[in-house]
């Protein structure tokens, strides 16, 4: 009898001691050293940023902010990589001291199955055994047995519930190092873009925010109502009002429709009010890049183009103002910047009244528009870089 409970007690301790964490910590120090001194670094890059964002805005301003953003991009994707490293290696321990400590446990239920109709009861076990001292010592030692089975079962639920969140933690590292790589993939691209838009000439990169400067004024003096304006009559949805400007035009630097909803001078997301339609994201850094703005329109108006709709820029805080030099003009875009793949033709989304307008701005530019004053509500669709039919 006590050399089964003394058995017994010996694998409780086993895998008492097989569960304590294991770590390399040569591995360990190495890596938390690693990542410590990335955190350092990105601090540092972060900083330059900030201070070359309050510089003058010149085009070695802007190539240098790429070149700084991009080295920060890198130094959290590789802080991210080794985060991951980090916890997967406790992961795997935590898993290897798991499946021993199961193992233990398992074993020791077993054993203790054999003798717990005798070993649990002190009464039972004096009757059966003709040695006194044996009968103390064994009740002794199963009582510390149970006192380590509780401690065991409580071992065993933390363990679990770490190993739970230590997996989440990995999954979202994870989306995290798949994110940093798309945004740096963006940065890169866009300057590239930049570069080609400029050919690393600064009097073009100054034409470029002029134009954005100009353009933006513009749209925000139109919203304000401060355009100039004539009534033409009333419109049905799906009524023909405009075409879109052929080529680069009156603060447009090519053909794109940029179009407006605006509730009593206020813009609102064009989103919430056009239904779905085939189309093809441009609005990142390439052509279905995937790292664009989100084409996701929930509402039930029709289009004001005829599809396939090319989408250039979305609505608020987008691809554009995150990651290139407009974000010098604007932080948030008021519209959407569409085009068709089969017409110029731009249609009213919904009945009401229409006026021609044009603002023209500091730089003598003359912006021609369509506004349309629906009958439903106080909300009005504002339509630029058009000619008028």
């Amino acid at each position: 009898m006590r050399k089964r409970v003394l058995k017994i007690f010996f694998i409780l301790i086993l895998a008492i001691l097989v569960f304590s964490p294991r770590t390399d910590a040569f591995a360990q120090g190495s890596a938390e050293d690693k990542i410590k001194r990335l955190s350092e670094e990105i601090a540092r890059y972060e900083a330059e940023i900030d201070k070359l964002k309050s510089q003058a805005s010149t085009l070695s301003n802007q190539i240098a902010q790429y070149d700084a953003q991009i080295k920060l991009t890198s130094l959290k994707i590789e802080e991210t990589a080794e985060q991951i490293f980090l916890l997967t290696g406790r992961i795997g321990q935590l898993t290897e001291s798991l499946d021993a400590l199961n193992s233990a446990f398992a074993s020791r239920a077993r054993e203790t199955y054999k003798i717990a109709r005798v070993g649990g009861n002190f009464y039972l076990l004096l009757v059966s055994s003709s040695d006194l001292s044996s009968v103390v010592s064994s009740f002794h030692y199963l009582q510390k047995i149970q006192s380590a089975d509780r401690d065991l079962l409580v071992r065993l639920k933390n363990a679990q519930g770490v190993y739970i969140e230590e997996k989440k933690d990995q999954e979202k590292l994870e989306s995290n190092l798949k994110i940093q790589q798309s945004n740096l993939n963006s940065q890169k691209a866009a300057k590239s873009k930049l570069l080609t838009d400029t050919k690393n000439d600064e009097k073009k990169y100054q034409d470029l925010l002029a134009q954005a400067r100009a353009e933006f004024e513009a749209i925000q003096a139109i919203i304000a109502g401060k355009g100039q304006e004539e009534e033409a009559g009333k419109v049905k949805d799906g009524d023909k009002i405009a075409t879109v400007i052929a080529g680069p035009s009156c603060n447009s630097s090519g053909s794109h429709l940029h179009f407006i909803v605006s509730t009593n001078g206020q813009s609102e997301n064009p989103f919430n009010f056009l239904a779905g339609v085939d189309h093809e994201n441009c609005s990142g850094s390439s052509c279905g890049g995937g790292d664009g703005d989100s084409f996701n329109p929930g509402g039930s108006w029709s289009w004001p183009l005829k599809s396939k709709i090319r989408f250039y820029q979305g609505y608020g805080a987008t691809w554009a103002v995150k990651n290139t030099w407009v974000g010098r003009i604007y932080q948030f875009h008021n519209g959407i910047d569409v085009d068709s793949t089969s017409s110029p033709d731009v249609f009213a989304v919904k009945s009401g009244t229409m006026f021609r307008g044009s603002y023209t701005g500091i730089d003598g530019c003359r912006l021609r528009y369509v506004r349309v004053d629906h009958d439903e509500g106080d909300i009005d669709t504002l339509y630029l870089h058009i000619n008028y039919i």
